[in-house]
């Protein structure tokens, strides 16, 4: 894409006025996945494709555009060798850094919903079109020897067809080519997909390497007081994308108010549900809407997750709560597409998670 582009049109995977990961030298918390990366590279056991799964807002985009930068900086494993290296970082001003910055480094393509300037919305998918891109990418020759690679923002975008076309291309890869796939639940990839490539799981940031996150990003999201900063942290449930939400106040308001529905859903005010549905309904309030789907999914991701590790774990009664947490995300998904009413999806939403309630006290 040319730098043109860029600087005309929104970017999907561009979480809200924050830098892009591209744009992102730093990355916290991930300080041992990042030498097993380097020792695979130098031992030339490099896998041929990656899926980087975890929440959103804990660093796989960063970590894989991290790794892109460090291979496509460093295209010779042996001279990489000769350097005492206990990370992937490459310098802002190295040439590489810069194309890559730009959009503009020859053997690098990057996937991900693309936006319609005629609709002014964001494509719904990944199309099979766009892996085609990528494929035309990697039938020409990779510059300076290195690799060729292929960043996909995220997997739950792609469509049957371009899943499959992708998989095509894993499977019958050219040589030196890398694919790095960024997924929040890689469960939900198809798995012929997913069984081709190797995972990293990345778990929730902890409190330092968020604060660390936070202070790299500068103002305003490091000029914040510091107990307004450590409130966001201990709400965030280890993801960045969280912290950045609850730093505004209009978050920290939001968040409160939905943890005390969420723990109320036995007396469940519906007066509050239909105001919280027509807030997040407002045009250009997608903040709003996005603090709620995250706050309900970390609230889903609890019961269900923590239930399970708990000594007095139930099948029975998580089971209520682990169908509308796999319902969230396809009505949420199905909103987005056709571009819905998102009041009737906030309604059924609370109705599904009292619902879910009652059934796992019964």
């Amino acid at each position: 894409m040319a730098p043109k582009t860029l600087e005309t049109s929104p970017e999907s995977d561009r979480f809200e006025n924050t830098p892009h990961p591209r744009e992102s030298y730093h990355c916290f918390g991930h300080a041992e996945t990042e030498r097993q990366f380097i020792l695979s590279y130098l031992s030339g056991h490099l896998p041929q494709a990656f899926v980087f799964g975890g929440p959103p807002g804990v660093g796989k985009a960063t970590l894989a555009w991290r790794l892109a930068r460090f291979l496509l900086a460093n295209p010779d494993p042996a001279a990489a060798a000769g350097e005492a290296r206990a990370d992937l970082f490459v310098a802002p001003d190295h040439l590489v850094a810069r194309q890559i910055a730009a959009m503009a480094h020859p053997d690098l393509i990057l996937l991900r919903r693309e936006w319609n300037e005629k609709d002014k919305r964001f494509c719904t998918e990944i199309r099979v079109e766009d892996v085609r891109r990528a494929i035309h990418m990697f039938q020409q020759a990779a510059g300076r020897g290195g690799y060729r690679i292929c960043i996909l923002d995220c997997a739950e975008d792609l469509n049957m067809s371009s899943a499959n076309a992708l998989l095509k291309l894993i499977e019958e890869p050219p040589p030196r080519s890398l694919f790095l796939i960024v997924a929040h639940r890689p469960g939900r990839m198809l798995a012929t997909l997913r069984s081709r490539c190797r995972k990293v799981v990345l778990k929730p940031l902890a409190t330092a390497a968020i604060g660390q996150f936070v202070a790299a990003l500068g103002p305003p999201w490091s000029a914040a007081g510091e107990a307004k900063r450590d409130s966001a942290i201990a709400r965030a449930h280890g993801s960045i994308h969280n912290v950045l939400r609850l730093l505004d106040d209009r978050g920290i308001e939001l968040d409160t108010n939905l943890g005390r529905m969420l723990d109320d859903l036995l007396r469940i005010d519906w007066s509050k549900v239909h105001a919280l549905a027509d807030r997040v309904a407002a045009r250009n309030n997608g903040k709003d809407y996005d603090t709620m789907l995250a706050a309900i999914d970390a609230w889903l991701d609890t019961k269900v997750r923590r239930g399970a590790l708990s000594p007095e774990a139930n099948c029975a009664r998580l089971a209520p709560y682990a169908l509308v947490w796999e319902k969230l995300s396809e009505a949420a998904r199905e909103t987005d597409t056709f571009n819905l009413d998102k009041r009737p999806f906030v309604l059924s939403l609370f109705a599904d998670l009292a619902a879910a309630e009652r059934a796992s006290s019964s």
